[in-house]
């Protein structure tokens, strides 16, 4: 037999029906909001800069223990290359050689001997008596390439700048004139001042 119940009843019921469904329902949004991850945007660092090198590739040849390849930490000196290579052996001229210069990347470090430096002295030195010239001393005037490339500290690129100074402005009046050559400064002068000649 059906129950009869009052519309006052029933309406209460409903009341009570509806609050527990909205409680449920804010219970419900709540808990898939703690499940779900929160999206936070993180900081992007700018890119202005680019990032430094942290390794160096040298090139280390010439009068060193163990010439070859060496990977360095950004910021090492040549003497730090020379040092990698087992350090200079006896013969070496490390006069000629800027141990404090920082390293660049992909260059060849070349440390030059002291015998060779004379050798190229008394081979190339061979003068004519009307040059004047010194004899066992490589003549700034009419050294070629491959001569002026054997001293000390000259490699091919600044033997050619030699060249050309000379072609320009003809031949040298003294070793002084180095100076004018770009590439070549005082300590470097004072270096060949006993190996060369005008």
């Amino acid at each position: 037999m059906p129950i009869a119940v009052s519309r006052s009843t029933a309406l209460v019921g409903v009341c009570l029906a509806l609050a527990a469904l909205a409680l449920l329902g804010q219970r419900l949004a709540h808990a898939g909001a703690a499940s779900k991850p929160e999206v936070v945007a993180a900081e992007l660092e700018p890119v202005a800069e680019v990032p430094a090198r942290s390794v160096l590739v040298v090139h280390v040849v010439g009068e060193v223990r163990r010439p070859g390849l060496y990977r360095l930490r950004d910021g090492a000196r040549i003497a730090d290359a020379v040092h990698r290579a087992g350090g200079a052996l006896r013969d070496a001229d490390l006069a000629a050689v800027n141990l404090a210069a920082p390293l660049v990347d992909g260059i060849q470090v070349f440390v030059p001997s002291l015998v060779a430096a004379g050798a190229v002295g008394r081979d190339s030195g061979a003068s004519s008596a009307g040059s004047g010239a010194a004899a066992g001393l490589v003549s700034l005037s009419s050294a070629t390439v491959d001569e002026l490339d054997e001293l000390p500290g000259v490699g091919p690129i600044t033997a050619q700048k030699i060249i050309d100074y000379r072609t320009e402005h003809g031949p040298f009046a003294s070793v002084d004139d180095l100076d004018a050559v770009p590439g070549i400064g005082p300590t470097r002068i004072e270096q060949l001042r006993e190996l060369v000649t005008p």
